[in-house]
């Protein structure tokens, strides 16, 4: 009797994970409910050298997908989302993360964007924000920021740009991937950024796909918020002067001129002043606290754009070499 072939898989889900297995539970429960066939992907989950159970917990699960445990040293995520690709079976990658719970169509969407759009597509879709429970203020404050540039994107007033390209739910081909030399490991942040640079350098066009949504469970320690915001800020500053892209740093500071006055006042009196600039997010942060409690979302709001943008600039500023340089950088920008 004659055995069946099996079925190709035609995308692999990467998921780099560290010490989140009850987020990683819920996002494989999401995953084993998608629309798309399950003997037509895989997931490969990464543990990038978890010690929370992880480990035996993937080597235990019997999931309708093929599932792909790696298990590597604690090396980052750019490492292991590298690692992922790597043992893949499809040419297709769909990249999400850990704390992201995807709608049940959002492999099928991602499959369909690149059956119409072709090789070089990349393809981003919304992390959308949770309405079953309370994010912290700061994340809040992240995930309003996400939902005004997708629908900027959707109603065509932004591009879709390399700017745009965060893992937490994207998709590309592997090949792709390979030729742009994969993530950058030597980046804790801004990693998926600086790939999508190179991506584009090498052709990648860029979609953005509201359909293939997902829902974003981002949990964030205040500490860490402000140190993602300032190794944004010197990252923007190297990828300026280190990987090529000499146009980033002026568009940034091109813009900084149409941020928010009362922003643009904090950073002028502030920058480079460490007991002004520490003295100044102990305020807000106080503010951001009592605003929260009396449900004051503009003043909250406020207080999280004036932290992040200060610690922003401030890496901006310190990779530059400090304020007059930061400054001299800004007045060529606005001369351009």
């Amino acid at each position: 009797m004659q055995r069946l072939a099996r079925p190709m898989i035609e995308i692999s889900v990467v998921v780099p994970t560290f010490n989140r297995m009850a987020q990683l539970k819920r996002t494989l429960e999401a995953l084993a409910c998608q629309s798309f066939p399950a003997e037509r992907f895989e997931v490969v989950v990464v543990s990038d050298g978890s010690t929370d159970g992880t480990n035996p917990y993937l080597a235990s699960l019997r999931l309708p997908f093929r599932l792909v445990p790696v298990f590597q040293q604690n090396g980052g995520v750019a490492a292991a989302r590298n690692a992922g690709f790597q043992h893949a079976a499809a040419n297709l990658i769909l990249f999400i993360d850990d704390d992201v719970v995807p709608d049940a169509s959002l492999v099928e969407e991602h499959v369909k964007s690149h059956a119409t759009y072709g090789g070089g597509a990349v393809v981003i879709g919304p992390m959308l924000t949770p309405t079953d429970c309370r994010l912290s203020p700061w994340v809040k404050w992240e995930q309003d920021h996400l939902e005004e540039y997708y629908h900027a994107m959707l109603t065509q007033r932004w591009p879709v740009t390399p700017r745009m390209f965060y893992t937490g739910n994207t998709s590309l081909d592997r090949d792709l991937l390979a030729r742009s030399g994969g993530f950058g490991a030597s980046f804790r942040r801004a990693e998926d950024v600086e790939l999508a640079y190179r991506m584009h350098d090498l052709g990648a066009r860029f979609y953005f796909n509201p359909g293939a949504r997902s829902l974003h469970y981002a949990e964030r320690k205040f500490e860490s918020w402000m140190g993602i915001a300032y190794a944004y800020g010197v990252n923007d500053v190297l990828f300026t002067t280190q990987k090529g892209q000499s146009w980033l740093l002026p568009e940034i500071l091109g813009e900084f001129h149409k941020r928010n006055p009362l922003v643009r006042a904090l950073v002028r009196v502030c920058l480079d002043r460490p007991f002004l600039g520490s003295s100044a997010t102990a305020v807000l942060r106080a503010v951001l606290h009592v605003s929260e409690r009396i449900r004051q979302e503009r003043a909250s709001s406020l207080a999280c754009s004036g932290i992040y943008n200060l610690r922003y600039f401030q890496g901006i500023c310190d990779q530059l070499g400090g304020r007059t340089a930061f400054y001299e950088a800004v007045r060529k920008a606005k001369l351009v």
